[in-house]
């Protein structure tokens, strides 16, 4: 299984969005971990995940969001 690290710290939405989708399209079947640094962008990528039928898991690390994305 494939596994993409998407790096977003600093950047405001919609770019965390933009670029977790870019990764996720080219993407066959893996996980996509996507870091953010505030809860804006968490939100934001979490709703991306569901709406486009992915597993999505959460941990705080620090002041960052790391959130894993599974795309079956």
């Amino acid at each position: 299984m494939e596994r993409k690290e998407v790096d977003c710290r600093g950047l405001t939405c919609p770019h965390p969005v933009m670029e977790t989708e870019k990764v996720l399209r080219k993407l066959g079947k893996g996980i996509v971990v996507t870091i953010v640094d505030n809860p804006t962008a968490r939100d934001n990528v979490r709703r991306l995940a569901r709406n486009i039928g992915c597993d999505i898991s959460i941990e705080k690390k620090g002041d960052d969001y790391y959130l894993t994305i599974i795309k079956p």
